[in-house]
């Protein structure tokens, strides 16, 4: 891990998540009746329990929206939920207004394109392994799991480390 993440994560006070692609696999299921569904990794949802539990507030901004987020986002108490909203550097901007944050104290976790915008304006923009090569080569760091498959939690415990918090989180399950 680069000493240039852990800088970065020293400052950060909101992590924000995508979620298609980065939650999750990317995979749109349709079923029959129009409903939708989604698989979303355990390990992702304790890596944002442990990091909201440090004091690090969260929030998801996708440029879809689904009642099966919104259930997800309620399970792991994330209490900043922006669906439906394709700019998401406007949502970016007017989160910051609600909780008198910077650019600086703010982790993006993204994929594709959409997410570019707020990769590159916040404090520590990262992308999964798997996101669009471009957004790869504009990221502060990129995960070594892919999205839906760990790469939220990796993200966390990097802002956690950073923080000096992950043995303490980890320990908490002692």
């Amino acid at each position: 891990m680069s000493t240039d993440l852990l800088q970065r994560g020293k400052a950060i006070k909101l992590a924000i998540f995508d979620v298609d692609g980065v939650l999750t696999d990317g995979r749109l299921y349709f079923l029959e009746d129009g409903s939708e569904f989604k698989t979303f990794n355990t390990l992702d949802g304790q890596g944002i329990k442990m990091l909201m539990a440090s004091g690090v507030q969260t929030a998801i901004i996708s440029g879809r929206k689904t009642p099966v987020v919104e259930r997800r986002a309620q399970n792991l108490g994330i209490p900043h939920l922006y669906q439906g909203r394709e700019d998401k550097l406007v949502v970016l901007d007017e989160l910051l207004g609600q909780l008198n944050l910077s650019y600086e104290q703010v982790a993006y976790l993204g994929d594709d394109l959409p997410d570019l915008p707020v990769i590159r304006r916040v404090g520590l923009g990262m992308a999964v392994a798997n996101a669009a090569a471009f957004v790869r080569e504009h990221a502060h760091g990129i995960t070594q799991a892919r999205g839906g498959e760990g790469a939220a939690r990796e993200f966390c415990e990097l802002i956690l480390r950073a923080q000096g918090s992950l043995e303490a989180a980890h320990a908490a399950y002692l």
